[in-house]
């Protein structure tokens, strides 16, 4: 792994104290709605314990404030809630996921995550066992592969988005890593009737240019849709190019 490469001193005189902040709000974010989430799921149901889950996308999203981050929701599209959806993402941080969960939100997007994810964490990990999302097995393609069968037969009954990226893990500098073809295979097979939103993540990675203390500053994140593409309208080959080129062929 490359070294990260170090802060101008000038930036980082506001990036510690800023990074200091950003973290203690982000930490509290999840504390607190980690209660909240489950006295939604608990009183209201899945629809209350979404409607909390939106919040805390939005708070978390703008947390990044505190950065000077921006973040720039980019879409010319309108998509019918009332079908299954697949969006087809690039990875590069942890922090370009409530973004995607908030400008999302009225496609209930789930997430295929890494086991990992599945404990210990506040609010993330509560969402993530009991809000419609899946934990995988990274290392066991087997458990992989049929987990994210049934993640799209859920999704194929009841109209849910889910969200991949087929990179497998983020990348640290913003270059596209090769796209993975199992994944999404599974999801188009047993979820035939969604349709898949690429989207174009960039700058999310800048974040932590210099390591994830101090995070970086003054960054200008956007996520960028591209054309919806039916799954029934073309074989998987020429669906997952399209996806592929679409989504890479905007990241800068």
């Amino acid at each position: 792994m490359s070294k990260h490469k170090k802060m101008p001193l000038g930036k980082s005189l506001l990036a510690y104290p800023l990074s200091v902040l950003f973290y203690f709000v982000y930490a509290l974010l999840l504390c607190i709605f980690h209660p909240i989430q489950w006295l939604s799921l608990k009183i209201f149901g899945y629809n209350g314990h979404k409607k909390s889950v939106d919040v805390l996308n939005f708070c978390l999203t703008k947390s990044l404030c505190i950065l000077g981050t921006h973040v720039k929701f980019i879409n010319k599209y309108s998509f019918d809630d009332s079908v299954p959806h697949i969006i087809v993402s690039n990875h590069q941080s942890t922090h370009e996921i409530p973004p995607l969960g908030w400008y999302f939100r009225k496609l209930h997007p789930k997430f295929v995550a890494k086991k990992e994810l599945g404990k210990g964490i506040p609010s993330v990990s509560f969402n993530l066992n009991h809000g419609g999302s899946v934990l995988i097995d990274r290392s066991d393609a087997r458990q992989a592969l049929t987990t994210i069968g049934a993640f799209a037969k859920y999704l194929q009954k009841n109209n849910r988005a889910g969200v991949i990226f087929p990179e497998g893990t983020r990348s640290r500098d913003g270059k596209p890593k090769r796209f993975s073809e199992n994944g999404l295979k599974i999801l188009t097979k047993f979820a035939p009737s969604a349709t898949v939103i690429p989207v174009t993540v960039n700058n999310s990675w800048k974040l932590w240019e210099y390591g994830q203390f101090p995070m970086n500053i003054g960054v200008k994140l956007t996520i960028e849709t591209h054309s919806p593409i039916k799954v029934s309208d073309k074989n998987f080959d020429e669906l997952f190019a399209e996806i592929e080129t679409s989504v890479k062929s905007k990241i800068i």
